[in-house]
Order: structure tokens, then C-alpha cells, then sequence
């Protein structure tokens, strides 16, 4: 059942709309979304904790919500804002309609709303904090308490509250038949905000994948005896978290081989010596160019990050190899005297192009050539 429900943002502006999910008050800071497809995915992203998500598509919840193209297994993410929930959603493997979901999960979204003036906001003065409210302006007055009591992203660590409590096992390969690779090789995942599809491709072109807190200690991870390690995306400022920046710098001492993908990709940098900065608006959507600087190769790709690593910062050590074409933003890195090398983007794509599923290779083979070398 929708109910009425407002936005408030730090700038002062309160937009009026329809609130459907969850009836709660919900803070976060709003970022908006270019992608056009994959809203499930979008949605059930740790990456997105303590961000409400301004979609820019104006169909959101036409198809529907299934049971197999979640990335976790809950939402993480303060909320969402879109401009016309359906009546109606239609697809041959859903199951429930978006408001049914985003209710079970207590979760709030505000629609009616006009994100094409939204966007543009956010893209002349940045991400804001917001706060969805249901009620009218007579709610306003615990909106804006809501607000004064959300510090922001910058110096938050979030990657340690979405993490596994438990560590686990992953055979699970990539949809539809859900193939695995038969290898023997073990790739601990470090979960700073995991998503399901980036464990179904380690499991597809690397091997067996063990899952473990982010906040695992070096003895208690070496005890797995893994031939590689795998830094996961996930939310938050990357600089706080200081537990995994002493792990990574750790493994680099051993000369294990490494891939990070978006908050692993930074944390990856911070052990390297390097800087990362907060990005006036971050990258989010499934339409991103990418520059491979080797290959000049130019890849599309999915894209969800508010943090950056600082290209000026890099040491002699560790060199570029992707930039992106929209802001020349540093993408990926690759270090000349360890077998570790990171990726900003999501190149699991879901959702967004597979392009860039490569890079499962590349690790796969970079595990292969330590081994040899060892």
C-alpha cells in the first residue's frame, strides 16, 4: 500500500511524493543511477549501505522482482527514489512486485518523484544526505533531526557491519547452470560487502572459494592455505579501515597473489602506499567507459563506488592499467614487483556488460604463474 511520503535533502529542499515498502524514516546520502536494467541487483548490493538510490531510468519495478538475481541476501542500501512505480510488473521468472519486496526487506522508496531534476542536482553540487520521511511536511521536523544525526560517508567504515559474521563455503557457478570449474585451487574471499555473482565466477574460472569476515587476522586466514586472495567490493570510506590495510600489507609480504575489486581495489592501493579521495558524485550506473592502458582497449562496464584511488599519488611500484573515459579517474592498478593487481568497476556484471569477466582469468592464470615460479 503506498502511502505519502517526503525527501528531504541537506540543502534544504523537501520534495513531496508517494512512499511504498517499509512505512520507516531512512538517512543515507543519495546518489543517483544511470542504469537501465538490473534494478534487483542494484538494489540488493551491499555496496549501496547508507545510500539511498536515485534511479535515472524512469521504469523501475516494471519487471518485477525474481528469486535468483539477488547479490545479497538482504538490502543494504537507506532506500530508493524513482519517478513512476508500476500498478502492474510482468516477467516470466518474477515472483513479487518491487513494493512487496522493498516492504519484506523494511525498506522504504519514495516515487512521483522528478529524477531528471534530482540528477542534475546532484551532479552540480555532488552527493547530499537525505532522509525519506513517510507523512507529510508535518514529518519534516524528524527528517531533519534524522539528518543532523547522519555524519556522512567520508571516515565511516561500513565494510566491517555488512561482512559475514561466520565464514563459508561457495560451490555455486554462474547462472544458468550454475557451472563450476573443476581445480583444485582455494581463493579465500575477504567479504567487505560481497556480491553473490563475483563468488559464482571465482567458483566458474578460478576454483574452490571460502567466504570469511573482513575482519579476519593474517594467521587465522593463512590457516585456509590459499593459493590466492580475492578483496570483495563493498561500502563505505576505505581509509577507516585499517584491520584490512595491515592484512593486505601482510599478504603483499608473502607475495600472494591478489585481485581487489572496487572497496578491495582501493584497499588494495591504500596497502600499496597510495591516497584515495571522495568523489563529487561517484560512478553509478552499467554504461561506464573503461580504458585498459595496455591494450588502449575501451570497455564498458558497471560501476558503483563514491571513493577513488588518487592517480597522482601512485608509487614507482605500482602502475595504472585502466583510467575511465568519463572524469580520466583511476581504474584499475597492477603492482610490478607482487603478483596483485585490482579493478575499480564491477566487472562480475550484475548488472551491467560482461566485458571485463577477463579479469577472473587473468587471475586464475597469475595464480598458475606464482605457483610455477614457487
Amino acid at each position: 500500500m503506498s502511502f505519502s511520503a517526503i525527501l528531504v535533502l541537506e540543502d534544504g529542499s523537501v520534495i513531496e511524493g508517494t512512499g511504498f515498502g517499509a512505512k520507516e524514516i531512512s538517512v543515507g546520502e543519495i546518489v543517483f543511477n544511470t542504469s537501465m536494467s538490473g534494478y534487483q541487483e542494484i538494489i540488493t548490493d551491499p555496496s549501496y549501505a547508507k545510500q539511498i538510490i536515485a534511479f535515472t531510468h524512469p521504469h523501475i519495478g516494471n519487471t518485477g522482482i525474481n528469486d535468483e538475481d539477488n547479490e545479497s541476501d538482504g538490502i543494504f542500501a537507506s532506500g530508493i527514489v524513482i519517478k513512476d512505480l508500476p500498478d502492474h510488473f510482468s516477467n516470466w521468472r518474477a515472483t513479487q512486485s518491487l513494493e512487496s519486496f522493498l516492504k519484506s526487506k523494511k525498506t522504504i522508496g519514495i516515487s512521483n518523484i522528478n529524477t531528471r531534476a534530482l540528477t542534475a542536482k546532484l551532479r552540480d553540487h555532488g552527493s547530499l544526505k537525505a532522509c525519506i520521511a513517510p507523512g507529510d511536511e508535518s514529518s519534516l521536523s524528524k527528517a531533519q533531526e534524522a539528518l543532523n544525526d547522519f555524519d556522512g560517508l567520508e571516515g565511516l567504515d561500513l565494510a566491517k557491519k555488512v561482512s559475514t559474521k561466520n565464514s563459508f563455503t561457495w560451490d555455486e557457478g554462474t547462472w544458468p547452470n550454475y557451472q563450476e570449474v573443476k581445480d583444485d585451487k582455494l581463493i579465500v574471499a575477504i567479504d567487505f560487502g560481497v556480491k553473490k555473482n563475483i563468488l559464482r565466477l571465482l567458483r566458474k574460472h578460478v576454483g574452490k572459494v571460502q567466504v570469511v569476515n573482513a575482519q579476519i587476522s593474517f594467521d587465522e586466514l593463512m590457516k585456509h592455505k590459499p593459493d590466492g586472495v580475492f578483496l570483495s567490493n563493498g561500502p563505505g570510506d576505505p581509509e577507516p579501515c585499517d584491520y584490512a590495510i595491515h592484512l593486505i600489507q601482510q599478504l603483499l609480504n608473502i607475495n600472494m597473489p591478489i585481485f581487489g575489486i572496487c572497496l578491495g581495489h582501493q584497499l588494495l592501493a591504500l596497502s600499496g602506499g597510495c591516497k584515495t579521495y571522495k568523489m563529487k558524485f561517484g560512478h553509478h550506473g552499467a554504461n561506464h567507459p573503461v580504458q585498459d592502458l595496455q591494450s588502449k582497449i575501451v570497455h564498458i562496464t558497471s560501476q558503483n563506488h563514491g571513493f577513488a584511488v588518487d592517480l597522482s599519488s601512485l608509487p614507482k611500484n605500482i602502475e595504472p592499467s585502466h583510467i575511465s573515459l568519463f572524469d580520466e579517474s583511476l581504474q584499475g592498478i597492477a603492482f610490478k614487483d607482487k603478483p596483485a593487481f585490482s579493478f575499480q568497476g564491477h566487472p562480475e556484471a550484475s548488472p551491467g556488460p560482461h566485458e571485463l569477466e577477463e579479469l577472473f582469468i587473468k587471475f586464475n592464470l597469475m595464480i598458475e604463474n606464482h605457483a610455477k615460479k614457487n
